[in-house]
């Protein structure tokens, strides 16, 4: 088959997938229809706002589902008449039904290298985890959650200074390339994909409100990798004075530490001590306030040393 034949629904909701979805509609493949998460509020002003996928979608006439909740809600799929179904980080669990649908099955581009962070947050723990690697898995969709065959890979390598953002930005780069060049392949059968090693498999689990909050008592480079893994969005955050700190960047700092949680020092920067270690906080956000650099942040709060950050 070749791609002007092919009859693709896409899947996807953040703007890691509509880099995807931008690098099909780029290649020539075509997309007969998108699914994608339904509006949310946004600002102060809860406008409702389409997914970044939505948004892609319109601009190039493709008609757009946005069910509520998809095990529910598909029988329209079958008049979309899909050959394959192509997933990257939807955000909804896909019912059989739907993945019997296309003739060519579905496909998911999975932000991990699998077996190995298998799960709704596989960036965010890699990050976590403080891994040095990473990378994109072009896999089946099957019942059991990131449980199908894989069909091909990409190795991201996650630098020190990576965060959540900037090794979302290389996943997607590499989600990309990967779809464009194995899609057809797949299809026609010249990647028949292997099983996954279920002996190897681990799992990245969604990071969760209670996740966010910093622990100072762990050591400074389990802080900082937490840190990395919530940046720049949602945050893991503090409190400070009451207040809540959002942490946005932050690097290992060669000082005498104290007790968890304490400013150590705020001579030429932010520094607070972890349970062993020291952080330099390079980026914060207090509440209500907008995010600075941790220097312009100590400039501007009195009596910072020997708080207690908790």
């Amino acid at each position: 088959m070749q791609k002007e034949d092919l009859r693709i629904v896409y899947m996807g909701t953040p703007a890691i997938s509509a880099r995807v979805l931008s690098s099909l509609l780029e290649a020539g493949f075509h997309v007969v229809g998108v699914v994608t998460n339904p509006d949310k509020p946004q600002g102060r002003k809860g406008i409702l706002t389409p997914s970044p996928v939505k948004a892609l979608a319109m601009e190039h006439g493709i008609p757009v589902f946005q069910p509520v909740k998809i095990r529910l809600d598909h029988d329209w799929l079958a008049d979309l008449k899909p050959d394959v179904i192509v997933t990257m980080a939807y955000g909804q669990i896909v019912p059989e039904a739907v993945l019997q649908c296309p003739k060519f099955g579905c496909l998911n581009l999975h932000g991990s290298l699998l077996p190995a962070l298998r799960g709704a947050a596989p960036i965010q723990r890699a990050l976590d985890l403080g891994l040095t690697e990473t990378g994109v898995t072009l896999m089946e969709m099957v019942a059991k959650m990131d449980a199908g065959k894989m069909y091909d890979k990409i190795v991201v390598p996650i630098e020190l200074e990576d965060t959540y953002t900037t090794l979302s930005e290389k996943i997607a780069v590499a989600a990309s390339k990967l779809i464009v060049q194995d899609l057809l392949d797949v299809v026609n059968g010249v990647l028949p994909g292997e099983e996954q090693d279920e002996a190897l498999v681990t799992f990245a689990n969604k990071i969760l409100p209670e996740d966010e909050k910093l622990d100072f008592n762990l050591p400074a480079s389990q802080v900082l990798n937490r840190i990395r893994a919530l940046s720049l969005t949602p945050g893991g955050y503090a409190y400070l004075d009451g207040k809540k700190l959002k942490i946005l960047g932050a690097y290992p700092a060669l000082l005498e530490d104290g007790k968890p949680g304490e400013v150590v020092s705020t001579h030429r920067g932010f520094f607070v001590s972890c349970n062993p270690g020291v952080l330099g906080l390079t980026e914060v956000q207090l509440e209500g306030k907008k995010a600075c650099d941790g220097k312009s942040f100590v400039n501007g709060y009195r009596d910072l040393q020997g708080k207690i950050l908790s």
